[in-house]
């Protein structure tokens, strides 16, 4: 007899630890119901396979996984999607969500937060759309919201702008642009930064943003040693907190 019945796409949250040395206990940071419905799934799109396999041995300490690491079919993203992008539409996803169309519930993580939000997979979402393929979002840490919700800025209209340009002059051009959105809409402007041009980052925005504007900073959150902090640029000239910048941090700016 033909298998018709269709598997679902769960976006699962990874915890927002990814890369640093110290991880915070996994139940901590991510509901027990996520961890239930990750453990019992054995197909996977991901970005990288081997940090894929780190999580779910996690999960296993927490919740016993249905099947061995070794078992789980792991499906990576090519590396241009991870450089360019998966949004513009050029990526056909389609063929990952094989597994799906056969009837397995499949997962769908990335390296760190809700997949597709700042992370690659919009493509694989929408693919699983057009097919036919229920999608359904798992409850977990995202970085973005975390970090607006403890800002104090405008939460009803702002907008995620990505990574700014490495280049100085081009950086700071695009500083002033956001803040002429900032400052003219009321709308937050939220950006990230890798973890070693943090410092960097905040310098540029210092020095190029006026002194009324507002620059708030999340740094390594739902971590121990966290912190959030936010203020006018004025005060940050006057009092820049010595907090360490070498975790993943979210930048939040805006009146």
């Amino acid at each position: 007899m033909t298998n018709t019945r269709r598997g679902k796409l769960y976006l699962v949250p990874a915890p927002l630890d990814f890369g640093c040395d110290v991880q915070t206990p996994i139940q901590d940071v991510i509901p027990l119901a996520t961890l239930r419905q990750a453990a019992v799934l054995s197909s996977w799109i991901c970005e990288n396979a081997k940090s894929t396999r780190a999580y779910l041995k996690r999960i296993n300490d927490v919740q016993p996984l249905a099947q061995t690491v070794q078992q789980q079919q792991i499906q990576e993203l090519p590396r241009e999607v991870h450089k360019k992008g998966d949004h513009g539409g050029n990526f056909d996803a389609r063929p990952l969500l094989k597994p799906a169309l056969e009837g397995d519930d499949m997962g769908l993580i990335s390296e760190a937060g809700m997949p597709a939000i700042a992370d690659p997979g919009s493509s694989v979402v929408r693919a699983a759309h057009d097919l036919g393929l229920q999608v359904l979002p798992l409850v977990g840490p995202m970085s973005l919201m975390l970090a607006l919700a403890a800002s104090g800025l405008n939460g009803q209209n702002f907008a995620f702008v990505g990574y700014l340009p490495q280049d100085g002059g081009e950086r700071t051009q695009r500083i002033r642009e956001l803040e002429s959105i900032a400052l003219k809409t009321g709308q937050t402007q939220i950006f990230i930064e890798t973890p070693y041009r943090n410092a960097a980052l905040t310098q540029a925005l210092l020095q190029t943003l006026q002194s009324n504007t507002r620059l708030a900073l999340s740094c390594g959150l739902t971590m121990q040693n966290g912190w959030s902090h936010s203020a006018q640029v004025s005060a940050w000239k006057r009092d820049k907190p010595a907090a360490p910048l070498a975790l993943p941090t979210v930048f939040c700016m805006g009146r």
